[in-house]
C-alpha cells in the first residue's frame, strides 16, 4: 500500500495533539449522528461496552490480588506490588507466569549511610563476559551500559571469547581482553566485585563460578536470544526427553544471582529453567536494531507476493501481549469484535481492501480452527483474515503491513516490546490509552490512541489514518515521528534499571571507592553513532547471527550431556574418569570368579600337605617379617621423597576446586586445603580439616580463613613438616600475578640452604606498591575503620593491660613494604613462636565479639562477605606486627627477579615493644592458658577459641602422663606377679623351650 520512508517529507503536515484529537472526535461524532439521530451509538454497543468494562474491572482486581512469587511460597496477606510504568525491573514467577515489580534495597545507599570516614583504596571492579563483539544490539546495549558505569566510577573489564568489530569501540571506554575457553580457569574472579555474563557461551564461566572459592561472587546473566528457549520448547515432554540438559541448565541458572531478559516473551520460553531468579529489564535496543537490520536485507514487494497480498490492500497487523503466549486473551478478542466490523465498513467507504493479520497463539490446527470460527462470528470475510503464531518471525510481518493495531487492554508492567518494534519499523500504530503507553506516546504525534474502556473507538483512530485508496500523509508523518521516538525512548530507563540492579546485588567492601548513584547517569541515548558507522561497513546478516546462536546452543548442550562425568583438570595435567560399561562389569565379575576358584583350590592343596612344626623363634621371626612387609599408613609418598634434603617447603593454601589451576607443582610447594576431602587427585596435599577439627565448622573456617591452615600445620608439626624452613602462599598470589617466578624460587632455595638460621622473614607480596600509605590507616581501610580500635582492645585483653595504658603497637611509615596474602618464608622455630602469639591474639579478638557466632555482629567488615570472613584481613597483616616488634629481620623478595632488600632495618626501629613479644613471656602465657583448659576453668564455654586452635600442653600435663604411665607399669608388674604365684600354688611348671 505504501513504501516506508517515501513520505518522510510529509512531516510538515503533522497536526498538533489537541487539534488532531478534536478533529477526529468531531468527525467521529458526525458519523454517529448521521447514523442514528439522537443517540451517540447503538444500544447494543452500549450494552456490550458495559459488559466489557465490568469484565475488565473484575479481571484487574483478580490480577492485583495474585500472590508474589511461586505459588505455595507466597505469604498470605502480603499485598501485591503495583507494576511500574516504563523500563523497570520485573520479577518473573514460573508458577503463575506473572511479572512483578522488583524492589531490592540498594546496597550502595546502605554503604553511604554507614558514613565511611576512611578513604577507599580500590575501585569497584566489574567483569563483563561477552561471547562475541560483533556490531549488534547486544554489543550496543553492553557498550552503552559500560560507558555509564565507568562514568559513575566503576572499573569495567570486558572479557570476550572472540574478536569482533565492536572491540575498537569498547577499548575507548574500558579495558578489553580476549580470553580463550581453556584459559577461563586461570582468571582470578575474586578480583572482581561482580560478574555480568551476556551470552549463552557464558555458561562455561558460570560453571567455574559455581565452585569454591567463587560461590559468593554476585553473578548476573543477561539472556538476549531465544535459541535455547526454542530448543527447550520443541520438546513436548522436555522433562522426559532431555532431563540431563534441563537439570544442568537449571543448576547454572540457579547459581546466578539474577537471570535478566530484555522482554516478557523470553522468560516464557525459558520457564523450564526458572528457579525464582528471573527478571525482566525492558527497553533493550534489540527491537530497534532488528527492524534496522531486517529492512536492509528484505523487500516489501517480495514479501507481499509471498503472502498473497495485493498491492492496493491495506494490511492491519493485530498484536497483543506476550503474557498470553498460547491462548487468545479476552481483551484481544474484545478489540477485534468491537472494531473490526467498523474498520471494514470504513474501508468500503474509502474503496480500500483490508486484510487482517492476527499475530497470536500457537500454530496448531485446533487453534487455527477456533480462530477462523471467531473471525466468522465477528463478521470478517474468511479471505480477509490470516493467522501467524507468536513463534513466527515478527520482522517478516512488519516488512509489509501498513497499520499495527495493539489489541491488549491490560495494564502491562512495561512498554510492550511488539509495539516498540512496530514503531521502530516506521508503521502507524493504533494503541489503547494505557498508562504505560501514554507515558511516551502522544496522540496524533507518535501514534493514534483509542479509549481502552470502549474498544470500538479504534475505528475512529483507523479513520484518521486512511484516505481515498491510500493512507493519509498524517499517517506517514506520525509513523516517522514514532520511529524517531522509539530509537532512544527507553534507553535511559533501561540503563538506570541495570545500574540499580547492580547496586542491589553488589557487595561494596571496606576498601572500595564508592561510585556515584544511578541518579548521576548521564547517558540518555544509545551509542548509535559509533555502531551505525561500523554497521555500514558490513557485519553479517541477522540470519547468520541466529545460525551462530543455534550452533552455540548445540555445542553447549553436547557439553552438558557429558557434564555427568567428573573430570579433573589444571594447568599442568588433565585426566578424566570414565564410568565402566556393562561389558566391563561382566569381565570383572568373570575374573573375580576365576580368582576365587583358584584361591580355594590352592587352600585345599595346602591343607593336604604335611608341614613340620616350627619353633617359637621361627614363629616370632615370620611374624616380624610379615609386619615389615605390610604397607604403613603414613608411608612416604613421592612428594615427600622429593622434599627430602630440601631446606624449605612452601604450603599453598586453597579452598575449593576453583583454586586448583592456580597451584604449583614440584618439590618446593605443597598444597593445603581448607575444605574437607577437597585435595587434588594424585597429590600429597594436606587436609587442614583432618589436622584441626575446628575447621570442620563452616563458621570458624570462614572466620579464620587461610590462617586456619597455619594453625593446622602447627598442630603437631612434626607429623607433617620436618624441614628447617617453612613458608606459606595464598592461591591468590598466582591469580594476581605476584607469585614467585622460577628464578626467584632458585634464589630463595639457595638462600635457605646457605642461611645460618638467623631469625629472618622473607615476603614477596606487599600491601601496596606506592609505599606511601600509613600501616594502621591501611588496616582501617581494610577492616571497616575499626582495625586500630579492635586491635588495641584485643591486645589489652591479651596482656591484661589497664584501660588508660596505650595498647596499639606503633608501626613506622618509613616507605618500606609490609607483607600481605600470607606469602612469606621463615625458620620453622620462628613459625611456631609466631603461632603461639597468634593463637592468643585471635582468642582475645574473638572474646571482644562476645563469642557470638552471628556474622552480622562483626565490626571488621562493611559488607556481608567481609562480615562472614571477619578476622581474615586483620590476620593477613598480623605477621608484620609480630616480626617488627619481636626483632626479626624483614626482607622483601622481588617475585620476578629474586632480588632481596631488607625492610625496616632493626637498627632503625626506635619504638619496638619487645617486652610484649618476648617468647619467654608468650610461652608462660601459653602454659597458663593450657593449665586453665586442662583444669576446666571455663566450664560450659564451648566457644572458647584458644583450645580449639591447636595443641594444649603445659608441664602439668607431662607430669600427669608420666605418672599415669608409671602407674600402668606397676599394675602390669603386679598382675604378672599374681599370675606367677597362682601357677606356683597349682604346681604347674612350664618346661624350658628347646629341651
Amino acid at each position: 500500500m505504501w513504501r516506508r520512508g517515501a513520505h518522510s517529507d510529509a512531516a510538515h503536515h503533522l497536526p498538533t495533539a489537541g487539534a488532531g484529537a478534536s478533529t477526529s472526535a468531531a468527525a467521529g461524532a458526525a458519523v454517529r449522528r448521521r447514523r442514528r439521530p439522537g443517540l451517540s451509538c447503538r444500544p447494543s454497543h452500549l450494552f456490550f461496552a458495559l459488559l466489557v468494562a465490568l469484565f475488565t474491572a473484575s479481571l484487574l482486581v483478580v490480577w492485583q490480588l495474585l500472590p508474589i512469587g511461586d505459588g505455595d511460597a507466597a505469604v498470605e496477606g502480603e499485598d501485591a506490588l503495583a507494576p511500574p510504568a516504563g523500563g523497570g525491573v520485573m520479577r518473573f514467577s514460573a508458577s503463575r507466569m506473572v511479572l512483578r515489580a522488583f524492589d531490592g534495597e540498594s546496597r550502595l545507599e546502605a554503604a553511604r549511610s554507614a558514613r565511611r570516614w576512611w578513604p577507599g583504596l580500590e575501585p569497584v571492579r566489574l567483569a563483563l563476559v561477552v561471547g562475541t563483539m560483533n556490531i549488534d544490539a547486544e554489543s550496543l546495549l553492553l557498550t552503552t551500559l559500560a560507558k555509564s558505569l565507568v562514568g559513575l566510577g566503576y572499573e569495567v573489564e570486558v572479557l570476550a571469547f572472540t574478536y569482533g568489530k565492536a572491540r575498537d569501540i569498547c577499548r575507548t571506554i574500558c579495558r578489553v581482553n580476549i580470553v580463550r575457553f581453556e584459559k577461563l580457569k586461570s582468571v582470578d574472579w575474586l578480583k572482581y566485585n561482580a560478574v555480568l555474563v551476556s551470552s549463552l557461551e557464558g555458561k562455561r564461566v558460570v560453571s567455574i563460578l559455581m565452585q569454591e572459592p567463587f560461590q559468593l561472587l554476585p553473578v548476573v546473566w543477561l539472556i538476549h536470544d531465544d535459541a535455547l528457549g526454542q530448543h527447550l520448547r520443541n520438546y513436548p515432554e522436555s522433562h522426559l526427553s532431555i532431563p540431563n540438559h534441563i537439570e544442568d541448565w537449571r543448576a547454572h541458572f540457579n547459581a546466578c544471582t539474577y537471570v535478566v531478559f530484555p522482554d516478557n516473551h523470553l522468560p516464557l520460553l525459558y520457564s523450564p529453567l526458572d528457579t525464582g531468579n528471573f527478571l525482566v529489564i525492558s527497553g533493550s535496543p534489540v527491537d530497534i536494531w532488528a527492524a534496522k537490520g531486517y529492512g536492509t536485507s528484505h523487500s516489501q514487494e517480495t514479501l507481499r507476493k509471498q503472502h498473497g497480498i495485493r498491492e492496493e490492500d491495506v494490511v492491519v497487523l493485530v498484536v497483543g501481549s506476550y503474557l498470553f503466549f498460547d491462548e487468545l486473551p479476552w481483551d484481544y478478542a474484545a478489540v477485534l469484535r468491537a472494531s473490526a466490523p467498523h474498520i471494514m465498513e470504513i474501508a468500503r467507504t474509502k474503496k480500500l481492501g483490508v486484510q487482517f493479520i492476527l499475530f497470536c497463539g500457537n500454530g496448531t490446527h485446533a487453534y487455527n480452527s477456533s480462530l477462523q470460527e471467531f473471525a466468522s462470528h465477528t463478521g470478517l470475510p474468511d479471505d480477509s483474515v490470516k493467522h501467524f503464531p507468536m513463534t513466527h518471525d515478527i520482522r517478516d510481518l512488519l516488512m509489509f503491513v501498513d497499520i499495527v493495531l495493539y489489541g491488549s487492554l491490560r495494564q502491562e508492567p512495561s512498554f510492550p516490546p511488539l509495539l516498540l518494534r512496530s514503531m521502530s519499523s516506521e508503521i502507524p500504530v493504533i494503541v489503547p490509552n494505557l498508562t504505560v503507553i501514554t507515558k511516551y506516546v502522544t496522540d496524533g504525534i507518535h501514534g493514534f490512541l483509542f479509549n481502552s474502556d470502549d474498544p470500538s473507538t479504534a475505528a475512529s483512530a483507523f479513520m484518521r489514518i486512511v484516505g481515498e485508496k491510500r493512507l493519509l500523509d498524517t499517517a506517514y508523518s506520525v509513523a516517522l515521528e514514532g520511529k524517531l521516538l522509539s530509537k532512544n525512548m527507553l534507553a535511559y530507563e533501561c540503563i538506570i534499571a541495570h545500574v540499580k540492579l547492580l547496586e542491589t546485588v553488589l557487595h561494596y567492601p571496606s576498601d572500595a571507592n564508592l561510585p556515584l548513584s544511578f541518579s548521576k547517569v548521564k547517558e540518555r541515548t544509545w551509542l548509535w553513532d559509533h555502531f551505525e558507522s561500523k554497521a555500514a561497513l558490513g557485519n553479517g546478516s541477522s540470519e547468520d547471527e541466529r545460525h551462530s546462536h543455534t550452533r552455540i546452543v548445540g555445542i553447549l548442550l553436547e557439553e552438558s550431556s557429558q557434564s555427568n562425568q567428573p573430570t579433573y583438570s589444571d594447568s599442568n595435567d588433565t585426566s578424566s574418569y570414565d564410568y565402566p560399561s556393562l561389558s566391563d562389569w561382566n569381565d570383572l565379575s568373570e575374573v573375580e570368579i576365576s580368582e576365587d576358584i583358584e584361591t580355594r583350590e590352592m587352600e585345599e592343596i595346602d591343607e593336604r600337605v604335611e608341614r613340620p612344626l616350627l619353633t617359637w623363634d621361627e614363629v616370632y621371626r615370620n611374624a616380624r617379617k610379615s609386619e615389615r612387609l605390610k604397607p604403613e599408613g603414613n608411608e612416604r609418598d613421592e612428594g615427600e621423597l622429593e622434599r627430602t634434603g630440601q631446606p624449605v617447603c612452601i604450603y599453598e593454601i586453597y579452598h575449593g576446586e576453583g583454586a586448583w589451576p592456580f597451584l604449583h607443582h614440584g618439590s618446593l610447594y605443597r598444597g593445603i586445603t581448607l575444605s574437607k576431602g577437597g585435595r587434588r587427585p594424585r597429590s600429597d596435599d594436606v587436609d587442614a580439616v583432618m589436622r584441626l577439627s575446628i575447621l570442620d565448622n563452616p563458621y570458624y573456617r570462614d572466620l579464620l580463613c587461610e590462617f586456619g591452615a597455619m594453625f593446622a600445620i602447627a598442630n603437631r608439626i612434626d607429623t607433617v613438616h620436618k624441614l628447617p624452613w617453612i613458608g606459606f602462599q595464598s592461591w591468590r598470589a598466582a591469580g594476581i600475578k605476584v607469585s614467585l617466578s622460577e628464578s626467584a624460587e632458585v634464589i630463595l632455595e639457595k638462600t635457605m640452604a646457605g642461611e645460618n638460621h638467623e631469625d629472618v622473614i622473607y615476603y614477596w607480596v606487599p600491601i601496596d606498591t606506592d609505599q606511601t600509605s600509613n600501616f594502621w590507616s591501611t588496616c582501617d581501610c581494610l577492616n571497616a575503620g575499626h582495625c586500630r580500635t579492635l586491635f588495641e582492645d584485643a591486645f589489652r585483653i591479651m596482656y591484661g593491660l589497664p584501660e588508660g595504658l596505650a595498647a596499639l603497637p606503633p608501626m613506622p611509615n618509613d616507605g618500606d613494604y609490609w607483607s600481605t596474602l600470607h606469602s612469606w618464608v621463615m625458620p620453622t622455630p620462628s613459625f611456631l613462636k609466631f603461632i603461639v602469639f597468634s593463637r592468643m591474639f585471635v582468642d582475645s579478638l574473638h572474646s571482644l565479639n562476645g563469642n557470638n557466632t552471628e556474622p552480622a555482629s562483626c565490626l571488621l567488615g562493611a559488607s556481608q562477605p567481609e562480615k562472614r570472613h571477619c578476622y581474615c584481613r586483620i590476620l593477613e597483616i598480623l605477621v608484620n606486627i609480630w616480626a617488627y616488634h619481636s626483632g626479626r629481620k624483614m626482607v622483601y623478595l622481588n617475585p620476578v627477579t629474586g632480588d632481596t632488600r631488607e625492610q625496616h632495618p632493626r637498627e632503625e626501629r626506635n619504638e619496638m615493644w619487645a617486652k610484649f613479644f618476648n617468647f619467654t613471656l608468650l610461652k608462660s602465657m601459653d602454659e597458663d592458658l593450657a593449665e586453665e583448659a586442662d583444669d576446666g576453668m571455663h566450664p560450659g564455654n564451648d566457644q572458647w577459641l584458644w583450645p580449639l586452635t591447636g595443641q594444649v600442653f603445659w608441664s602439668g600435663i607431662a607430669d600427669r602422663e608420666r605418672e599415669e604411665k608409671y602407674i600402668k607399669k606397676l599394675d602390669k608388674k603386679l598382675k604378672n606377679k599374681v599370675k606367677l604365684l597362682e601357677r606356683q600354688k597349682s604346681g604347674y611348671k612350664q618346661k624350658p623351650l628347646g629341651q
